[in-house]
């Protein structure tokens, strides 16, 4: 199987995932488990920096910063391990501001994925 890669991504890095990862089988499945963490964690964060719960918040963007490097582009890793770091020792407000700069690209970058896993015809859960 060839993968498919629909015209360019502004935050989904296909070749940095493929060169971490290393065969297509394992980055398509990879790519449906990030598209199911984006699914849920983006509005769990908002919940939870919405309830000044910002430990809650950090260990779920602990997370994100976890994938970041291996399927995002250079901008993203950088914007993701910024909020990360801020979610770690910033006040609720402070960290709820930068989440809200932050979450219309994750929201873009679960989109650009999902279109990833559509070009190769695989269903997400």
């Amino acid at each position: 199987m060839t993968m498919t890669t629909p015209s360019s991504f502004a935050y989904l890095s296909v070749e940095r995932g493929m060169e971490f990862i290393g065969d297509e089988a394992g980055f398509l499945s990879l790519l449906k488990t990030l598209h199911k963490t984006l699914t849920t964690d983006i509005p769990l964060i908002s919940d939870l920096l919405s309830r000044d719960d910002v430990n809650g918040a950090n260990r779920l963007l602990h997370q994100v910063k976890g994938f970041a490097p291996v399927f995002c582009v250079d901008a993203l890793v950088e914007h993701v391990v910024k909020v990360e770091a801020l979610s770690k020792h910033g006040d609720a407000p402070e960290v709820r501001a930068a989440f809200a700069l932050m979450a219309p690209q994750l929201e873009q970058l679960r989109s650009e994925v999902a279109l990833h896993l559509a070009a190769n015809q695989l269903a997400l859960d």
